[in-house]
């Protein structure tokens, strides 16, 4: 059937205390120990689908309907951000969710999968596509695969931030891409108190302060020439954004390892969530990140080592160098 089309825009990532995430955790097989990724999901033939389309791209709200329609009675399909299809999603768990989009509607799919340790299979309507894994005119032959059970899951670790004020939680978020914390609107830096496991690394003067997992290697910290890690690591990268003689080098953090970071300033600070709209920070609020009990599971039908091939072709081809012209 299909899901109401909703008209809001589309949300950041998922407060840890959503409904959702409430429902998937009252279940044991989803309460991990903590800072450990879960048990893998066994591979299977999915009978039971949902496919969520970026609602501000017209040809992803259409091509989930068609998608839909082929794939019969057990699926269901609407816009990403519909609240009735999020819920239908929640409370009858599917065995696949296909996205159409691009990287930051795979992003949107794994907030509201992960908790529920539902699989999500990408379809590239948009540019990049680092997380994607379909061409949109391969999806006929894609979906055939899968039906079959021909694919495996790569499993991408999650942050847990939570924004603190003394002592209270003023909220929780878990993050697959990124963090960032630093300047809002005023052109000025701000001070950035960072430990790491409980121990000063150092005060940056910077613009702000990326912390990422494997997955936000190849986004906004890549950008901010911070390295590309392979997808399956479970390290944090820390990647200072415009540094005024601080240290300006990228680090690598171990598995398992936690991260503060408390802002001093007398102007605007922000917290942005795998690009979320800002949330204000005040001066000695801290974000404290490590890493999540939940994880994200991307089906593919590449080989594994796919990821070094198709980072080459995206660097070498930008996809929107076009953009403008």
């Amino acid at each position: 059937m299909r899901a109401a089309v909703g008209e809001q825009p589309i949300e950041g990532a998922i407060p840890v205390s959503s409904p959702q995430d409430k429902r998937a955790a009252s279940s044991p097989s989803n309460k991990p120990a903590a800072g450990r990724s879960p048990s893998k999901p066994v591979v299977r033939s999915p009978e039971r689908f949902a496919v969520l389309a970026n609602p501000q791209i017209p040809e992803a709200v259409e091509l989930a309907e068609t998608i839909g329609q082929h794939l019969g009675g057990e699926a269901f399909w609407g816009p990403l951000n519909d609240d009735q299809l999020r819920d239908q999603i929640a409370k009858q768990p599917v065995d696949l969710c296909i996205a159409l989009g691009g990287d930051g509607t795979m992003l949107r799919a794994g907030h509201l999968c992960a908790p529920l340790r539902i699989p999500i299979l990408g379809i590239n309507l948009g540019r990049f596509g680092f997380l994607t894994e379909v061409r949109k005119q391969d999806w006929k032959q894609a979906l055939s695969r899968v039906m079959a059970g021909d694919y495996w899951l790569e499993e991408r670790m999650m942050l847990r931030a939570e924004h603190m004020r003394g002592d209270k939680v003023l909220g929780t978020w878990e993050v697959l891409n990124e963090c960032f914390i630093g300047r809002g609107e005023l052109v000025r830096p701000v001070n950035l108190v960072t430990e790491i496991d409980g121990r000063h690394l150092t005060t940056y003067l910077a613009d702000g302060l990326i912390v990422a997992t494997a997955t936000g290697s190849t986004a906004y910290a890549l950008a901010a020439g911070g390295p590309i890690l392979p997808p399956e690591l479970r390290n944090v990268v820390i990647v200072p954004v415009a540094p005024h003689l601080s240290m300006d080098r990228a680090i690598v953090l171990h598995e398992g390892s936690s991260v503060k970071v408390e802002v001093r300033t007398d102007y605007q600070a922000i917290l942005s969530v795998d690009g979320s709209p800002p949330i204000l920070l005040e001066d000695r609020d801290r974000v404290e990140l490590r890493a999540a009990d939940n994880v994200v599971h991307f089906a593919r039908l590449q080989d594994p080592h796919y990821f070094y091939r198709n980072l080459t072709s995206r660097m070498i081809q930008n996809p929107t160098s076009q953009v403008g012209q």
